[in-house]
């Protein structure tokens, strides 16, 4: 039978091991848990706050402005509101709090608030905005010329399946309907996105792109559609990016990732007009065009309730599919070319080509990162080769020919030799060879420094007669 001390002392063991702060009062207002982190984020101590009365330690609020002591008063939960407030020390701290009342036989019997500390999340997203302000302000050219952005000339490929999904950008680019992109990480919505808004009659308005993953549902609302000063503690008069846009594009990255009251929000943005700034009284009138994307596909949003139907098809006016790398495979050698190029004028190289067998490679690895992966991969490469003109495979990571070698060693399986068969002596010894270099590709995982190694030849020498065996 686990004992009433022993459930008190897990519960501090858990207290104390958790990011959130968390303070507990009891029904006369008397601090009766209080854990590590809310001390750290208030600037106090676990041991001058237990067992004390809140007003005393917090004299500053009262019943109305405490969110402890009005859950307590009214019953009524108080979620994830954000709140900013100098500590103790007198550091400016922004948490987003949770207070629910705490019940014993339908009795209140206290309250409970978790504060979550995002004082950085916040500094970043009121840097955004100023940021975001600047660029936007007609009087900042200067500024604004200085921005990297792409048009459809920026996009390289030539397979099917990526020339439709070119033809369809640039047809939506024609338009002022609302867009949907749909691509795998690393596929290059952004590059479509800023394709289309740079076609369009809008390539003189503002471009504004938020990823909606990067903070959480209450900052990013005051991000969107800006705050009005007193709506919360510390907030201030400032327009959102939907009244910087306004007369441009704003591009909602990972939509999936928005809560579903900020959905709601959005979803009326869209259909009346006029955005309503975070306790504010006044409706604005904007005049902006919504391209959103997602790396979910869409059937997946709707069929787990990700996204709310009526927003979905309110974006979904115009659909555009992204292929992955690894459909497209044609494009690779195309778009290897052009990052070699790009990188040797930025690392001031004169790498001309990739070395046959890379290239190989790569149409066998599957690219789970895409083309942001193969840029990635040709831009490391070119860093570290010692070659003048061409990139080889020592330039590039292990895992990128691992496949290569296991189709190899998969392919060598069924080599066999019998002395009696009466082949000529060269054949029979070249058989002998092979079997040999798979064996000890075997041994090694497939790699090749070692396999030579094993073998007692050079590298080098081990290469060429791996494709000798291939062709």
């Amino acid at each position: 039978m686990v004992t009433k001390n022993v459930l008190m002392t897990i519960l501090h063991k858990i207290l104390e091991s958790i990011d959130e702060g968390v303070h507990v009062i009891d029904g006369n207002g008397f601090t009766i848990l209080y854990n590590k982190a809310m001390a750290e984020l208030e600037g106090m101590t676990i041991e001058e706050v237990m067992g004390q009365k809140f007003l005393n330690m917090f004299p500053d609020l009262d019943s109305e402005s405490s969110t402890l002591l009005n859950v307590l008063k009214t019953e009524k939960p108080i979620l994830n509101q954000s709140q900013v407030y100098l500590n103790k020390q007198k550091k400016r701290i922004t948490t987003i709090n949770s207070t629910i009342p705490l019940y014993y036989d339908d009795e209140i019997i206290g309250a409970v608030e978790i504060a979550r500390n995002i004082t950085k999340i916040k500094e970043l997203s009121d840097e955004i905005m100023r940021l975001q302000q600047s660029l936007t302000n007609p009087v900042s050219t200067q500024k604004k010329n200085k921005i990297t952005f792409y048009t459809f000339e920026s996009l390289k490929g030539s397979s099917p399946n990526f020339l439709k999904a070119l033809r369809m950008a640039q047809k939506a680019a024609k338009s002022s309907s609302s867009v949907l992109v749909f691509g795998e990480t690393g596929t290059g919505k952004e590059l479509f996105v800023q394709g289309i808004h740079y076609d369009s009659e809008r390539k003189s308005q503002p471009f504004i792109a938020q990823n909606c993953a990067a903070f959480p549902e209450s900052l990013l609302e005051g991000i969107l559609f800006g705050t009005s000063k007193g709506s919360f503690t510390g907030a201030i008069d400032r327009p959102g990016i939907f009244e910087q846009a306004n007369g441009g594009t704003i591009l909602l990255d990972e939509i999936n990732s928005m809560g579903k009251n900020l959905q709601a929000k959005l979803l009326r943005v869209l259909q009346e007009g006029y955005v309503r700034r975070v306790g504010g009284l006044k409706d604005i009138p904007v005049d902006v065009r919504i391209i959103a994307t997602t790396n979910e596909a869409p059937e997946d949003l709707l069929y787990h309730n990700i996204i709310r139907k009526d927003l979905f098809y309110r974006l979904n006016v115009i659909n555009i599919v992204i292929p992955p790398l690894r459909e497209r495979k044609e494009d690779i050698e195309l778009l290897a070319n052009y990052f070699i190029e790009k990188h040797n004028s930025i690392l001031n190289k004169c790498i001309q080509r990739i070395e046959k067998g890379c290239m190989e490679a790569f149409l066998q690895y599957g690219w789970p990162g895409n083309i942001r992966e193969l840029e990635n991969a040709i831009e490391g490469a070119m860093n570290l080769t010692l070659s003048e003109d061409e990139l080889s495979k020592e330039d590039f990571p292990e895992y990128l020919f691992r496949e290569t070698e296991k189709n190899f060693a998969e392919k060598q399986n069924s080599l066999h030799f019998d002395v009696g068969e009466g082949m000529p002596l060269n054949e029979l010894v070249e058989k002998i060879e092979f079997t040999y270099i798979k064996k000890a590709l075997a041994t090694t995982n497939g790699n090749i420094s070692q396999a030579a190694k094993k073998l007692g030849i050079k590298r080098q020498t081990l290469q060429h007669k791996i494709k000798k065996i291939r062709v």
